[in-house]
């Protein structure tokens, strides 16, 4: 039976901290497969600052050539809103005997019992928290993944609209890519 694995998020900007929890999730959980999938809209934050199409091109850059990882765009393609479970229940029917795994970030996990149809998407997926060492999950009933990883994209896009460096926070290619398409250049508050 194949683990895989869903990372889903806004990724605006997709970073190095995500990149990095994520192997780590495949080494740990014996993952043979992490499909991200950038969200269109969270009900629970505020709107991506860049077009769908440009986090998808980050996204695309960022793993090209990274063994296991591969990016779906199946949020993006639906109606909004689009729901974690219409996803899982997409990948389920592509993937009919797999161990489906949720990553999902620990600034996600007090609102978890808010999501749509979370008690049928509990019955598809095992959720494991990622935590880049900012979070309090000693009552965590999930099994986490951690890693000490001060990166934010909500710093990334505060740092390009003041003019600062991005470098080594975020792959070249999406360094290039915020450059060329003039993302996040207005004052992120």
């Amino acid at each position: 039976m194949s683990k895989i694995g869903i990372y889903g998020g806004t990724f605006d900007p997709i970073h190095h901290g995500h990149l990095i929890l994520g192997r780590q999730a495949c080494e740990e959980l014996g993952l043979d497969q992490l499909i991200f999938v950038p969200a269109a809209l969270s009900p629970f934050k505020k709107p991506p600052r860049a077009s769908a199409e440009a986090r998808l091109s980050m996204l695309q850059a960022a793993i090209e050539g990274q063994d296991g990882f591969l990016a779906d765009d199946c949020e993006l393609k639906r109606p909004a809103p689009s729901y974690s479970i219409d996803t899982a229940l997409q990948i389920r029917e592509l993937e009919a005997n797999a161990e489906l795994f949720w990553l999902i970030g620990a600034d996600n996990v007090r609102d978890l019992n808010k999501w749509h149809r979370v008690d049928e998407l509990k019955q598809l997926v095992q959720f494991v928290v990622l935590d880049r060492g900012c979070s309090d999950l000693t009552q965590q009933i999930y099994p986490v993944v951690q890693r000490n990883i001060d990166i934010s994209a909500t710093d990334i896009r505060n740092r390009v609209a003041s003019g600062r460096s991005i470098r080594y926070l975020v792959p070249k290619a999406v360094e290039e890519i915020i450059r060329r398409e003039n993302l996040y250049r207005e004052s992120a508050t």
